[in-house]
């Protein structure tokens, strides 16, 4: 490891918390989630502490119980021209469908964002699983996992045709000739393909960053090979330091089979930090938002991730032996895999795993001091398992709070996170190069 490195972090955003029960705490509003101020005041405090960026979930459909907790939200590419205003230099990175957007609309809308932004914005690639999302879009099921991922291959190449369809210097703007834009400079597309035809260019110049940070969460086979070929940042659920090893170093062979600098390609782990001055404070915390779990409905849950019913998984009884394999998961079958590890290895009951998943839905969750947070992150880090975090606070405002008030001041006095940013773009808080336009290539060629 070299002294110059340093940690990334993500900010991901989610409503009053991501415990599932952090809405029915005293503190928090369980109407945060459509309150843009709200949003915009933990933008601000991630900005001045100096995150890389913030990040918002987001799904074309209603999932799950809407008695469990918060439901629906502002569309993320617009909330983030909101926070683009009142922020000037944290990353903005939002979730958008490859299965159910056309590559056209969306790269507009991405391209617009950077470049309201001035060169701030991210796409998190998502390619929707399950029923409800498909029937919202005409369809009887869902693509199959396959399919998805094909179309999603598509898209990201039709996308990022359309995004270089302007060179960088075609607008010249020359008054004294009367010439705005060189027309020679301005490319059609010409794209047909398995699943888009598209003719271009795109109506709107290259953008700050030429195109937004390109941002995947998937950790299935398909999804690890599509985030080797595309993705300069990944977030991942991975519960324990060995998996998180081997799916870092997975990632970085994968990355360099793809004729990719495996320092382009960061891996964000998220982590659920929840925080007191004591490990038994601390401890309380946790027990205490576990306690507010509502069973019904995260069994519910649980059972249609497993594609199971409910009755099927008594509470006080361990998963069934007989769970089908992630072969036969058309659904999430990164998560699938990981629930199922996870409830096998620490021999779970169903209450028990539900509590697990309740703080972070699989991802680490780690409650202790403000060192022994700090002591986690930078074992990772340093051991081959992170090149940062994507930090998912249990409860918000506060554990943001606490992480920034508590955490981080122990990281930068370990050289370890920075106390200013150093450039300022996206592509600039994560040391990645801006895109070089595929024309100016084909040109150099």
């Amino acid at each position: 490891m070299t002294a110059e490195r340093k940690l990334h972090f993500n900010l991901f955003l989610h409503d009053t918390g991501h415990h599932e029960a952090s809405w029915r705490l005293p503190e928090s509003d369980p109407n945060a989630l459509l309150d843009l101020e709200y949003h915009q005041r933990l933008a601000r405090i991630a900005e001045d502490a100096k995150f890389d960026s913030l990040f918002l979930a987001d799904a074309p459909a209603l999932f799950g119980d809407v008695g469990r907790r918060p439901q629906g939200g502002i569309e993320p590419t617009i909330l983030l021209t909101a926070l683009a205003v009142t922020t000037s230099r944290i990353g903005l990175i939002a979730t958008a469908s490859t299965s159910y957007n056309e590559p056209y609309n969306l790269a507009r809308r991405l391209s617009s964002v950077d470049w309201i932004s001035s060169g701030r914005a991210g796409w998190n690639i998502v390619t929707t699983a399950g029923e409800a999302a498909a029937r919202n879009f005409g369809l009887d099921e869902q693509p199959l996992h396959s399919a998805r991922y094909a179309r999603a291959s598509e898209f990201l190449e039709v996308a990022t045709k359309l995004w270089d369809s302007w060179e960088d210097d075609a607008i010249i703007a020359d008054k004294e000739s009367g010439v705005h834009t060189l027309a020679d400079r301005v490319h059609a597309v010409g794209h047909r393909g398995e699943h888009f035809s598209v003719a271009g260019p795109l109506n709107s110049p290259r953008s700050p960053q030429g195109y937004p940070l390109l941002v995947q969460a998937g950790s299935s086979e398909s999804g690890k090979d599509f985030a080797a070929r595309w993705a300069e940042a990944i977030f991942t659920a991975q519960p324990t330091v060995e998996e998180a090893q081997a799916f870092y170093a997975d990632m970085k062979r994968r990355a360099i089979a793809y004729g990719r600098d495996p320092e382009h390609v960061k891996v964000l782990p998220g982590l659920v930090p929840v925080i007191g001055d004591t490990q038994a404070e601390a401890f309380a915390l946790e027990a205490e938002l576990d306690r507010l779990i509502a069973p019904e409905y995260a069994r519910a849950q649980l059972a249609k991730t497993l594609g199971l019913e409910p009755e099927d998984l008594p509470l006080d009884k361990p998963l069934p032996e007989d769970l089908p394999g992630e072969d036969a998961i058309e659904g999430a079958k990164s998560r699938y895999t990981l629930i199922v590890d996870l409830a096998r290895r620490e021999n779970l009951t169903v209450r028990e795993l539900i509590g697990r998943l309740g703080g972070g839905r699989g991802h680490r969750t780690f409650a202790g001091t403000p060192v022994q947070v700090a002591d986690t992150i930078q074992h990772w880090f340093e051991n081959g398992a992170a090149d940062g975090f994507n930090i998912m606070p249990a409860v918000l405002p506060s554990g943001l709070d606490t992480f920034v008030a508590t955490v981080l001041p122990i990281l930068r006095e370990r050289g370890l996170f920075r106390t200013e940013y150093d450039g300022t773009t996206l592509r600039d808080h994560y040391g990645l190069p801006r895109p070089v336009n595929q024309h100016a290539l084909a040109a150099v060629g």
